[in-house]
């Protein structure tokens, strides 16, 4: 159980790291750049812009952390979800941070975007919906 946590919150805060880095200003990997398809490279942001959304994004991982070792010792359902509630809001706030930050045209790319996150998220929990229901019938 602990291990699947453990890669749940780390599979979680993949998606947020990724947003914060600017086109083409990513790793390199074989001497060719990142593509920098990353969500936030769509919006044009000034140097200051990713640099402030860089230190918020790193302090929402570590608040993440923080929250994740604080209950990792206890896994009872209520610690569980009182755990995933804690942490969306740490994700919420941050989300709303770094749109702050941005200016209106660019905010309105951001929503878009989080829509389409969303929508993308709700499919994949409806497959997976899915998937268990066929391997129950199954068995």
């Amino acid at each position: 159980m602990r291990k699947t946590l453990i890669a749940l919150m780390f599979a979680a805060a993949l998606p947020t790291v990724a947003m914060a880095m600017p086109e083409g200003g990513g790793p390199q990997f074989g001497g060719m750049h990142h593509r920098g398809d990353a969500p936030f490279a769509q919006l044009d942001l000034s140097r200051e812009q990713r640099q402030q959304i860089g230190k918020l994004m790193g302090e929402q991982m570590k608040a993440r952390q923080e929250i994740t070792e604080r209950y990792m010792a206890k896994l009872p359902a209520a610690d569980q979800k009182a755990m995933k509630d804690e942490i969306k809001a740490k994700h919420d706030k941050a989300q709303a941070d770094i749109r702050a930050l941005l200016k209106p045209d660019q905010q309105k790319q951001f929503d878009e975007m989080a829509k389409k996150r969303e929508e993308r998220r709700a499919e994949w929990a409806e497959f997976k919906a899915w998937k268990a229901e066929k391997a129950t019938k199954a068995q």
